[in-house]
């Protein structure tokens, strides 16, 4: 898919057809996170709310780990 780079105002933009916002479950007004990897650059929708609640899950999961297991096995 090829993106045009726009002019808006003084700066620029990038216009995302309604496929690719579909895709990327994101609507007008949301936020997009862009990250570069050794691939490119790769564009995803961002939650920081559901980053940090993953991030006190996973602390969780590694303490808890043996308890997880067994409730696991059940």
């Amino acid at each position: 898919m090829e993106l045009k780079i726009i002019a808006v105002g003084n700066s620029a933009g990038v216009l995302l057809p309604k496929e690719l916002l579909a895709r990327l479950r994101v609507e007008k007004g949301d936020s997009l996170y862009v990250a570069e990897t050794p691939d490119g650059i790769k564009l995803m929708p961002h939650d920081p709310e559901l980053a940090a609640q993953m991030q006190v899950a996973e602390g969780v999961m590694r303490k808890r780990r043996n308890l997880l297991r067994k409730l696991a096995d059940n």
